[in-house]
């Protein structure tokens, strides 16, 4: 069992910054991915972002590459997204993932069995 819990997000104007952590805890490893997922009103779930614990890979959609960054702090077991230059599109329910999924499904959202709990990000224009 994992247990994955968010904090940060809220309401910004269009150009801003937001960041966004999300603290694993529970059965963890090293072997895991932390994936970051988006969720509109009326839309499915998409990825965002995705970053491997061991060697610390990192995976961007190409609608948030060069905006967006996930780093992690080992000794925190949390993983960040820094959101910058945010617009309104970027508007959506963040979710945090955890699981192994290989390279090819890392941006799947079925690839991922552990999910905090959302946190609502609101660009205003």
């Amino acid at each position: 069992q994992v247990q994955l819990v968010q904090s940060g997000g809220g309401l910004v104007q269009a150009g801003g910054s937001l960041r966004l952590s999300c603290t694993a805890s529970g059965r963890t490893s090293s072997s895991y991915v932390m994936g970051w997922f988006r969720q509109s009103p009326g839309k499915e779930r998409q990825f965002v972002a995705a970053l491997r614990w061991n060697g610390g890979s990192t995976y961007y959609a190409d609608s948030v590459k060069g905006r967006f960054t996930v780093s992690r702090d080992n000794a925190k077991n949390t993983v960040y997204l820094q959101m910058n230059s945010l617009r309104p599109e970027d508007t959506a329910v963040y979710y945090c993932a955890a699981d192994m999924p290989p390279t090819s499904t890392i941006a799947t959202m079925r690839s991922y069995d552990w999910w905090g709990q959302g946190t609502q990000v609101t660009v205003s224009s």
